[in-house]
Parts: C-alpha cells; sequence; structure tokens
C-alpha cells in the first residue's frame, strides 16, 4: 500500500462533496436504494473517493438485496482496515481505506461463496473507474 495520506479537515471539506465527506470523514450512511452503485453493473474497479487507492474489482460485486453496494472481497486485504464498531447499539466492523482511513461501510458474515463475507458499502465513499477510463487495465 502506498504512503498514508493525512489532510486536514478542512482539505478534506474542500476535496469532497458534501455527501461524500459526511460518509466518509464523519461516518454517515447514504440512504438505502439512493447512492449511484447500488443497482451497478459496469466492469471496473471501485477506488476510494478520497485518495484513488483501487479497492474492489465489479467481478466481486453483488446484489445483497440490502440497497448498497455489497461485494464478496476486496482487490487486496491491505487496501483496507478493518476495526470493531459498537455505534448505534450494534456490535459491527466498519470498513475503512488503509491508505486515507476514510469510512467505507461495514462488513458482515452473510456473503455469498467462496468467501462469506459482505462488504456493504455507501456509493459515496467509491468511484468507479472503468476499462474505458483505464487503459492497460
Amino acid at each position: 500500500m502506498p504512503e498514508k495520506i493525512e489532510k486536514s479537515d478542512r482539505e478534506w471539506r474542500d476535496q469532497l462533496r458534501p455527501e461524500e465527506y459526511a460518509v466518509t470523514r464523519r461516518k454517515a450512511t447514504e440512504p438505502a436504494f439512493t447512492g449511484r452503485y447500488w443497482d451497478c453493473h459496469a466492469d471496473g474497479v471501485y477506488h476510494c473517493v478520497c485518495c484513488g487507492a483501487p479497492l474492489f474489482s465489479s467481478e466481486t460485486k453483488f446484489d445483497s438485496g440490502t440497497g448498497w453496494p455489497s461485494f464478496w472481497a476486496p482487490l487486496e486485504a491491505s487496501a483496507l482496515a478493518l476495526e470493531e464498531d459498537n455505534s448505534h447499539g450494534m456490535r459491527r466492523v466498519e470498513v475503512k481505506c488503509a491508505r486515507c482511513d476514510a469510512h467505507l461501510g461495514h462488513l458482515f458474515p452473510d456473503g455469498p461463496p467462496p468467501t462469506g463475507m459482505r462488504f456493504c458499502l455507501n456509493s459515496a465513499a467509491l468511484r468507479l473507474v472503468e476499462p474505458a477510463e483505464n487503459p492497460g487495465a
């Protein structure tokens, strides 16, 4: 993983759209079935909206029925940081970008084979780069 990226709150606010900032820097959650990628079937790689780190392939995306983009595996485990999250009276695992600490969503053990995992993410935390945008991919 490339060098850690750290920015001030002001720098993140200036760089991100309001919803992206709320989700990635303040751990907000977009409403189900509203994000741009929950029902997206395009091929490509999903990157962190904050730092551009490649995180998930469309090949591991699946329809979880939850209204958020869901994946059964990241491109590389080292691209993510997982932390215990006991907020809102629940025990969950928070999924963060390892490079910039952006909040992406949560991990649940109810996904499909082969991993049985569901990385349930916010569209506002992601940017899809389709093959035509990434020659040589």
